[in-house]
């Protein structure tokens, strides 16, 4: 199925990332995914082709436009080559950093940070799962208290997408224990201050090339400017922009399915099993028209929910439904998509193999399948 979504000047912008991707992307996916780290370089290329920022006014060295839609095609030509560590790599500063920056950062804030991040000579990650606090970011332990015109930052994070290079980290803390939801605050720490230290980059099943990392703070003094947005509010601020993030898990799941399916269409088309190609078998047929079907129902879902971000009318039950089904979807998609390969399925070269582990923690960050369901159903009986 061709997606409508995208408008001719969509298009265009898909042939510069494409020629991007191919060039500067997948002759080195697996060589990255086989070292744990992607190039540093490879930040800078996409600042000077306008791909990292896509959101941030072009006062501060972003491209300007609000529109998700170009940062859609950005995923859907990463998902085209299996490059899901540099999709989470690249996409956290224009799916989770930039939004928190651009709207609740002050000016001086948005001058300091905004340029060298637009620019990929900075890195930036946000911090929120906790060894003991996942999904339930009501158990952030984190705190920090006021001394004079600092906070003094203590605690611990882990899973830190980004954390191992981050320059600006966007940390969420709990700033007042008796003020239940509206005790958190959200305070950005840089690189080099006094108690600031990152533990080991985490070994993961898939996305191996993504930088996961754990972050430590030990008496941490963050300046009292380096408060982001209301004081109190931190809580409110993630709510807020979590239907972000959760689209764009959810569309780059739709999307890695969406290729799987492509790739296993023209392998079974090739590969030969008794004198004729996989394809021609009734159970191969079937299964890529199920395959088929359910990934255009979902596509029509997902278009519809892009252009409510577009809106501003995306509500967080909505981008909640988006996010387990796409990623659900996706695990199931591409499962079949390696069976239909046989034995290739399981060999690494072959790009179905590694979008099936890469595909795994879909479920689960920004916010598990379980919890989706509860937000859902909270609303259905509330």
């Amino acid at each position: 199925m061709r997606s409508d979504l995208f408008t001719d000047e969509q298009e265009l912008f898909r042939d510069s990332v494409r020629e991007f991707v191919d060039r500067e992307v997948a002759p080195y996916v697996e060589q990255w995914e086989r070292a744990g780290r992607i190039d540093p370089k490879l930040w800078r290329t996409a600042g000077e082709q306008g791909l990292l920022g896509l959101a941030v006014p072009e006062d501060f060295g972003g491209g300007g436009t609000a529109d998700y839609r170009f940062r859609c095609v950005i995923m859907e030509e990463l998902a085209r080559v299996g490059a899901a560590s540099v999709n989470v790599a690249l996409g956290g500063f224009d799916d989770l950093i930039g939004p928190y920056l651009v709207d609740l950062g002050t000016e001086d804030q948005k001058r300091r940070w905004l340029p060298g991040l637009c620019s990929g000579e900075k890195g930036a990650a946000i911090a929120m799962t906790e060894p003991g606090a996942g999904s339930d970011l009501r158990g952030i332990r984190t705190t920090a208290v006021r001394d004079g015109a600092d906070w003094v930052l203590n605690g611990s994070k882990t899973f830190i997408t980004g954390g191992g290079r981050a320059d600006v980290i966007i940390v969420v803390a709990c700033t007042d224990p008796e003020a239940g939801s509206r005790g958190f605050s959200l305070f950005v720490v840089e690189g080099g201050m006094p108690g600031f230290t990152r533990g080991r980059a985490l070994e993961k099943l898939g996305q191996r090339a993504e930088d996961v990392s754990e972050l430590f703070f030990d008496d941490v003094r963050v300046p009292a400017a380096h408060l982001l947005g209301v004081e109190g509010g931190g809580f409110g601020h993630l709510m807020e922009r979590l239907p972000k993030e959760r689209m764009s898990i959810a569309y780059y799941g739709l999307a890695a399915a969406e290729a799987a399916l492509r790739w296993t269409v023209e392998y079974t088309k090739e590969r030969r099993a008794f004198g004729r190609p996989v394809a021609e078998y009734q159970n191969t047929k079937f299964t890529l028209a199920e395959l088929a079907t359910e990934l255009d129902v979902t596509r029509a879902y997902l278009d519809r929910a892009v252009l409510a971000l577009n809106e501003g009318r995306l509500s967080g039950i909505d981008a909640a439904k988006a996010k387990w089904w796409a990623t659900e979807l996706q695990q199931r998609v591409i499962n079949r998509c390696l069976q239909l390969h046989g034995g290739y399925g399981y060999m690494r070269e072959y790009p179905v193999a590694r979008a099936f582990v890469d595909a795994r923690v879909q479920t689960i960050y920004g916010g598990t399948t379980e919890i989706m369901k509860e937000i859902i159903g909270r609303d259905l009986v509330k």
